[in-house]
Protein backbone atom coordinates (compact mmCIF):
# COMPACT_ATOMS: atom_id res chain seq x y z
CA UNK A 1 0.00 0.00 0.00
CA UNK A 2 1.03 3.68 -0.80
CA UNK A 3 1.25 6.38 2.24
CA UNK A 4 -0.01 9.18 0.99
CA UNK A 5 0.66 13.16 2.91
CA UNK A 6 -1.06 14.22 5.77
CA UNK A 7 -4.71 15.14 4.52
CA UNK A 8 -4.73 11.80 2.72
CA UNK A 9 -5.45 8.04 3.38
CA UNK A 10 -4.34 5.10 3.17
CA UNK A 11 -6.01 3.35 0.39
CA UNK A 12 -4.75 -0.03 -2.24
CA UNK A 13 -3.41 1.06 -4.91
CA UNK A 14 -6.60 -0.16 -7.21
CA UNK A 15 -8.05 3.13 -6.17
CA UNK A 16 -7.28 6.27 -8.70
CA UNK A 17 -5.75 8.94 -7.72
CA UNK A 18 -8.56 11.23 -7.66
CA UNK A 19 -10.38 9.57 -5.14
CA UNK A 20 -7.52 7.77 -3.09
CA UNK A 21 -6.74 11.93 -2.35
CA UNK A 22 -8.71 14.07 0.10
CA UNK A 23 -7.47 17.73 0.46
CA UNK A 24 -6.98 19.24 3.69
CA UNK A 25 -9.28 21.67 3.29
CA UNK A 26 -12.59 18.81 3.31
CA UNK A 27 -15.02 19.86 5.61
CA UNK A 28 -15.29 16.98 7.29
CA UNK A 29 -11.54 16.14 7.34
CA UNK A 30 -11.08 19.84 9.17
CA UNK A 31 -13.67 18.62 11.36
CA UNK A 32 -12.31 15.78 12.10
CA UNK A 33 -8.54 16.83 13.09
CA UNK A 34 -10.24 19.43 15.01
CA UNK A 35 -11.79 17.47 17.21
CA UNK A 36 -8.83 15.24 17.74
CA UNK A 37 -6.89 17.95 18.71
CA UNK A 38 -9.56 19.27 21.12
CA UNK A 39 -9.39 15.21 22.34
CA UNK A 40 -5.38 15.32 22.85
CA UNK A 41 -5.60 18.38 25.04
CA UNK A 42 -8.39 17.51 26.91
CA UNK A 43 -6.13 14.70 27.97
CA UNK A 44 -3.17 16.08 28.66
CA UNK A 45 -4.90 19.23 30.75
CA UNK A 46 -6.66 16.21 32.47
CA UNK A 47 -3.36 14.64 33.64
CA UNK A 48 -1.34 17.73 34.61
CA UNK A 49 -4.37 18.06 36.98
CA UNK A 50 -4.29 14.33 38.37
CA UNK A 51 -0.46 15.14 38.63
CA UNK A 52 -1.36 17.92 40.91
CA UNK A 53 -3.30 16.11 43.13
CA UNK A 54 -2.71 13.09 46.33
CA UNK A 55 -2.31 10.14 44.79
CA UNK A 56 -5.62 8.77 44.40
CA UNK A 57 -5.24 6.04 47.26
CA UNK A 58 -4.42 8.79 50.04
CA UNK A 59 -7.24 9.17 52.21
CA UNK A 60 -7.40 12.02 54.31
CA UNK A 61 -9.56 13.51 57.30
CA UNK A 62 -8.95 17.26 57.71
CA UNK A 63 -8.66 18.07 61.17
CA UNK A 64 -8.08 21.21 63.07
CA UNK A 65 -5.42 21.22 65.99
CA UNK A 66 -7.14 22.16 69.52
CA UNK A 67 -3.74 22.18 71.61
CA UNK A 68 -0.33 20.28 71.93
CA UNK A 69 0.38 17.73 74.65
CA UNK A 70 3.77 16.88 73.60
CA UNK A 71 6.20 16.65 70.71
CA UNK A 72 4.39 13.55 69.42
CA UNK A 73 0.72 14.25 70.51
CA UNK A 74 -1.75 16.87 70.58
CA UNK A 75 -5.65 16.91 70.39
CA UNK A 76 -7.37 17.50 67.32
CA UNK A 77 -11.11 18.57 66.11
CA UNK A 78 -11.86 16.16 63.30
CA UNK A 79 -14.33 18.29 60.85
CA UNK A 80 -17.14 15.75 62.14
CA UNK A 81 -17.48 17.05 65.20
CA UNK A 82 -14.99 14.52 67.14
CA UNK A 83 -12.24 15.51 69.49
CA UNK A 84 -9.23 13.01 69.60
CA UNK A 85 -6.11 13.22 71.53
CA UNK A 86 -3.70 11.37 67.99
CA UNK A 87 -0.71 10.15 68.90
CA UNK A 88 1.71 10.85 65.79
CA UNK A 89 2.62 7.66 63.87
CA UNK A 90 6.32 6.22 63.43
CA UNK A 91 8.33 8.54 66.04
CA UNK A 92 9.21 9.18 69.61
CA UNK A 93 9.85 12.25 71.12
CA UNK A 94 11.37 12.80 74.46
CA UNK A 95 9.40 13.33 77.48
CA UNK A 96 8.36 16.80 78.53
CA UNK A 97 4.44 16.08 80.60
CA UNK A 98 5.15 13.68 83.38
CA UNK A 99 8.84 13.49 83.40
CA UNK A 100 11.43 15.49 81.75
CA UNK A 101 13.92 14.24 79.21
CA UNK A 102 16.58 15.73 77.51
CA UNK A 103 15.27 17.84 74.46
CA UNK A 104 11.89 17.06 75.36
CA UNK A 105 11.01 20.81 76.08
CA UNK A 106 12.67 21.69 72.22
CA UNK A 107 10.75 18.68 70.70
CA UNK A 108 7.77 19.81 72.20
CA UNK A 109 8.12 23.91 71.81
CA UNK A 110 8.23 22.85 68.12
CA UNK A 111 5.61 20.71 67.26
CA UNK A 112 3.54 23.80 69.21
CA UNK A 113 5.03 26.41 67.35
CA UNK A 114 3.85 24.16 64.04
CA UNK A 115 0.67 23.25 65.41
CA UNK A 116 -0.96 26.47 66.41
CA UNK A 117 -4.23 26.06 67.42
CA UNK A 118 -6.67 26.63 65.28
CA UNK A 119 -4.49 24.98 62.48
CA UNK A 120 -6.03 22.81 59.81
CA UNK A 121 -4.15 19.47 58.70
CA UNK A 122 -4.80 15.90 57.28
CA UNK A 123 -4.57 12.77 58.95
CA UNK A 124 -3.45 9.57 57.62
CA UNK A 125 -4.14 6.95 58.73
CA UNK A 126 -2.32 3.26 58.95
CA UNK A 127 -3.38 -0.23 59.46
CA UNK A 128 -4.16 -0.20 62.92
CA UNK A 129 -6.13 3.05 63.73
CA UNK A 130 -5.43 3.73 67.73
CA UNK A 131 -3.08 2.49 69.86
CA UNK A 132 -3.15 0.81 73.58
CA UNK A 133 -3.78 3.81 75.45
CA UNK A 134 -6.79 4.20 73.04
CA UNK A 135 -5.42 7.41 70.91
CA UNK A 136 -5.85 8.15 67.61
CA UNK A 137 -2.88 6.93 65.47
CA UNK A 138 -2.13 9.62 62.26
CA UNK A 139 0.40 10.79 60.29
CA UNK A 140 -0.06 14.31 60.49
CA UNK A 141 0.13 16.07 56.91
CA UNK A 142 0.64 20.09 57.21
CA UNK A 143 -0.98 20.37 53.81
CA UNK A 144 -2.28 16.99 51.16
CA UNK A 145 0.68 16.29 49.52
CA UNK A 146 1.78 15.77 45.22
CA UNK A 147 2.82 12.34 46.03
CA UNK A 148 4.37 10.11 48.94
CA UNK A 149 8.28 10.47 48.25
CA UNK A 150 10.61 11.44 50.36
CA UNK A 151 10.86 14.78 49.54
CA UNK A 152 7.17 15.58 49.46
CA UNK A 153 7.55 13.88 53.15
CA UNK A 154 10.03 15.22 54.46
CA UNK A 155 8.67 18.81 53.44
CA UNK A 156 4.73 18.27 54.55
CA UNK A 157 4.60 15.60 56.75
CA UNK A 158 5.34 16.43 60.38
CA UNK A 159 5.98 12.77 61.52
CA UNK A 160 8.79 13.70 59.26
CA UNK A 161 10.07 16.94 59.93
CA UNK A 162 10.28 15.83 63.62
CA UNK A 163 12.82 13.12 62.50
CA UNK A 164 14.42 14.93 60.13
CA UNK A 165 15.25 18.07 62.61
CA UNK A 166 16.32 16.00 64.96
CA UNK A 167 13.46 16.16 67.51
CA UNK A 168 12.54 12.68 66.97
CA UNK A 169 14.06 8.72 67.40
CA UNK A 170 12.33 6.14 64.95
CA UNK A 171 9.55 4.12 66.69
CA UNK A 172 8.41 1.75 64.37
CA UNK A 173 5.07 -0.60 65.58
CA UNK A 174 4.49 -2.92 63.19
CA UNK A 175 1.71 -3.14 60.89
CA UNK A 176 2.31 0.53 60.96
CA UNK A 177 5.07 0.64 58.73
CA UNK A 178 3.69 2.75 55.50
CA UNK A 179 6.74 5.29 55.98
CA UNK A 180 9.19 3.38 57.84
CA UNK A 181 11.81 3.67 55.55
CA UNK A 182 11.16 7.34 54.82
CA UNK A 183 11.50 7.73 59.11
CA UNK A 184 14.73 5.58 59.23
CA UNK A 185 16.70 7.51 56.20
CA UNK A 186 15.76 10.71 57.74
CA UNK A 187 16.68 10.16 61.45
CA UNK A 188 19.99 9.25 60.14
CA UNK A 189 20.54 12.18 58.07
CA UNK A 190 19.68 13.55 61.60
CA UNK A 191 22.01 11.76 63.49
CA UNK A 192 25.00 11.85 61.03
CA UNK A 193 24.32 15.89 61.37
CA UNK A 194 24.19 15.85 65.56
CA UNK A 195 20.96 17.84 65.11
CA UNK A 196 18.82 18.35 68.12
CA UNK A 197 18.65 15.44 70.72
CA UNK A 198 21.15 13.73 68.68
CA UNK A 199 23.51 16.40 69.19
CA UNK A 200 22.36 16.66 73.30
CA UNK A 201 23.40 12.83 73.25
CA UNK A 202 26.72 13.67 71.92
CA UNK A 203 27.38 16.03 74.36
CA UNK A 204 26.01 13.75 77.42
CA UNK A 205 28.36 11.43 76.24
CA UNK A 206 32.03 13.46 75.92
CA UNK A 207 34.07 12.49 78.51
Amino acid sequence: MDRVDLGEVMLSEEVTPRVARWPVKSPVLVTLLFALLALIGCAGGERGEQAAQPPCDLALTRATVVRVIDGDTAVLRLDSGTVEKTRFIGIDTPESTNRIEPYGDQAAAYTAQTLRQGRVVYLERDVETRDRYGRMLAYVWLEPPADTGLSEVRTKMLNARLAAEGYAQQLTVPPNVKYERHFRELVARARSSRLGLWGESERDSAP
